[in-house]
């Protein structure tokens, strides 16, 4: 079952959700928008094929870069990764679906590639896979409203304790 906007703001209000920084008007009908974080992570090209293994670290063959106000320019065809600048903390009866935004996919931006389904219990900020899917150049600008989070009520509790359980800014 989808959260609407009344249920995310009970559910943020009585504190089983947790949203920070937080602001009231980034909650739409059945979603709230996320803000792009100030740091990105750019591809470096390897020499070798990369096996697809539990072993992948893509911090290996990523560099960090700090966004400034001028923010990143995203060439046609290239993948990067971001950082909501929202962390999200979920109790163990809500998982969640984290989505580009209609706008900027109307440009050929995917915010969210191939990974959107956000365990119960997280307590962290998202890593947004950003693939330019169109024939222009566009800029990401730090702090942006450029995705968008579905709340899910789960049938049970269970809670997310993998690798990724405490990514956040400055750490990822």
């Amino acid at each position: 079952m989808i959260l609407t906007h009344d249920e995310i703001l009970a559910e943020i209000d009585s504190g089983r959700i947790g949203i920070d920084p937080f602001e009231r008007g980034a909650i739409g009908p059945a979603s709230v928008d996320l803000r792009l974080g100030s740091e990105i992570r750019i591809y470096s090209p390897m020499p070798q094929v990369i096996s697809i293994t539990a072993a992948s670290n893509y911090r290996e063959m990523t560099y960090k870069l700090e966004l400034d106000e001028a923010g990143y320019v995203i060439k046609p065809g290239e993948l990067v990764l971001g950082i909501t600048l929202e962390r999200i903390t979920l109790p163990t009866d809500i998982a969640g679906w984290l989505g580009s935004r209609s706008r900027f996919a109307r440009l050929g931006l995917m915010v969210h590639v191939s990974a959107p389904f956000m365990q119960p219990g997280i307590s962290n900020n998202q890593v947004l896979e950003i693939f330019n899917t169109g024939p222009n150049f566009l800029r990401l600008v730090p702090g942006e409203w450029i995705c968008q989070f579905v709340f899910e009520r789960c049938e049970g509790n269970a809670a997310y304790k993998g690798s990724f359980a405490s990514q956040q800014l400055g750490t990822w």
